[in-house]
């Protein structure tokens, strides 16, 4: 025909044009979505019981209880390792038992009693767990030494109250904290120095009085 008209594009350029034209589209729907979409309030005021102390917080409905403490309270004895609740090392107390912060949201724990590493004791007047981990060598880089600290503390209290671990031979009766008793429920703390055996023989000090 007279009126034709030869276009000659090459297999790379056709592409080319495809993607721009993918690229521009998508951009488009999304603007349009984020423009439809309510604007929604993520910031609300939380009350933060930490250490005996009254703490109101305006925070995301999304920061976890460890974000808050450090970032916002800048208490850094509670340690970030892992933030999958894999190494303990962001053990803490709620209302006297111990839960990882990393796994929990600051805004479900509105007014509850929270207990960090630097809640237990002071360098005048230690804790007799810190002092055992002094005294024993718990520790060789210290990162995981609060979180080991406080879930030590914690399951004292829960051995004492009689509750029962994987380990335990009887349900009925108070657990004995032998060294595989100790070992089961301390083993959600991890220490990369592998200081086990001396954390356990500070652990066992104050089980059995003697710190």
């Amino acid at each position: 025909m007279e009126n034709s008209i030869d276009i000659k594009i090459s297999r790379r350029n056709l592409l080319k044009a495809g993607a721009a034209s993918a690229t521009a589209l998508g951009t488009t729907t999304m603007s349009a979505a984020q423009s439809a979409a309510p604007a929604h309030n993520l910031t609300t005021t939380v009350t933060l019981q930490v250490n005996g102390r009254t703490h109101e917080l305006a925070l995301d409905v999304r920061t976890s209880l460890l974000d808050a403490l450090r970032e916002h309270l800048h208490m850094t004895g509670t340690k970030k390792g892992c933030d999958h609740g894999q190494c303990g090392a962001c053990t803490v107390l709620l209302d006297g038992r111990r839960i990882n912060a990393c796994l929990t949201l600051a805004v479900m724990h509105d007014g509850q009693q929270i207990t960090t590493i630097e809640g237990l004791g002071t360098p005048g007047a230690l804790h007799p767990l810190q002092a055992a981990f002094v005294k024993h060598d718990g520790y060789q880089c210290g990162y995981c030494t609060p979180g080991q600290i406080c879930s030590a503390v914690g399951m004292l209290d829960e051995a004492a109250s009689g509750m029962p671990s994987h380990v335990t031979g009887s349900l009925t009766e108070r657990p004995l904290l032998t060294p595989e008793e100790i070992r089961e429920r301390m083993s959600g703390n991890i220490c990369r120095c592998g200081a086990y055996s001396n954390i356990l023989d500070a652990i066992e000090d104050v089980a059995e009085g003697k710190a």
